[in-house]
């Protein structure tokens, strides 16, 4: 690797880690809003989505680039889940343990592999599948302890969380489409849809700080960063960061809220954390071979 590669590699490795990091205080700040479910949607996705109109026009105006909101109707769909998705997300953690839901939406990748093996016919390969199944008995634990606790609703909503993003991943891998904004405009969706209900129930968010500067600054930060990491990186190494969600996030909400994950979360959640870097290693390694095969 030269010198420029190393430099590129460096400046994936910092983007992707403070992408993560930015990313794994969502779940924290929007508990510490203490605000009913639907005005806490209707600030975070309203404040996300002025956020990146703002900077959208800003790019506009000081660089070259004219990056495009939403590209055709790929972008919409994709856009369209991206937005059901922040609704069942946010719900689910109105609704589950933090740690439930974070578990769980960790297993997005493997259910965009399954649809692009459904739906784009590219067989996964041996690796991907043992990861799958492991995974699938790691969700498995997760929701069976979701049963024995009462907040099954949750789990089942960040399942269908996980769900929804894998569908906006496949669209972005079927049509090879730049869909960096399409994330952040998307916000627009549940904030109509919040402001609708918020409009009859009234709106109701103690401490509306937390939720604005999660959505105004956190939450654009980290996609920004996570989308901007694959022009350093490989796919499994941004991946791995994302993990970083999946690790803190639980422990940002210990510390602050002393909410204790159950044993058979821990036990869920460890088994899908190893079987995501243990599959992310391997994905790595393969690259690797592959690159010096062709050299």
């Amino acid at each position: 690797m030269n010198g420029s590669s190393m430099d590129n590699h460096r400046k994936g490795l910092a983007l992707t880690t403070i992408g993560g990091l930015a990313l794994s205080f969502d779940v924290p700040l929007v508990r510490l809003g203490q605000g009913e479910l639907w005005s806490t949607i209707f600030l975070r996705s309203t404040t996300t989505f002025v956020t990146t109109l703002v900077l959208w026009l800003l790019i506009r105006r000081f660089t070259s680039e004219r990056p495009t909101l939403v590209p055709g109707r790929a972008g919409l769909f994709a856009g369209l889940c991206y937005g059901l998705s922040t609704m069942t997300f946010l719900a689910a953690v109105f609704h589950t343990a933090t740690a439930n839901v974070v578990f769980i939406v960790a297993f997005t990748p493997m259910f965009a592999g399954l649809l692009d093996w459904l739906v784009l016919k590219q067989r996964p390969s041996a690796s991907t599948f043992i990861a799958m199944v492991v995974m699938v008995a790691g969700v498995g634990i997760i929701v069976s302890g979701g049963l024995a606790g009462g907040h099954v609703l949750g789990d089942v909503l960040a399942v269908g969380t996980a769900l929804l993003l894998a569908c906006a991943i496949t669209v972005g891998h079927a049509t090879r489409i730049d869909m960096g904004f399409v994330p952040l405009v998307a916000t627009i969706l549940p904030a109509v849809i919040g402001l609708w209900i918020v409009w009859s129930s009234g709106f109701s968010v103690e401490q509306p700080f937390w939720v604005v500067f999660d959505g105004a600054v956190m939450i654009p930060l980290a996609f920004w960063c996570l989308a901007t990491g694959p022009k350093y990186l490989t796919g499994p190494e941004v991946g791995m960061f994302y993990l970083l969600e999946t690790v803190l996030a639980p422990l940002w909400v210990w510390m602050i809220f002393t909410e204790v994950p159950s044993l058979r979360t821990l036990l869920g959640g460890t088994i899908l954390v190893a079987a995501l870097v243990g599959y992310s290693l391997w994905q790595m390694r393969r690259g690797e071979r592959l690159t010096s095969q062709k050299l």
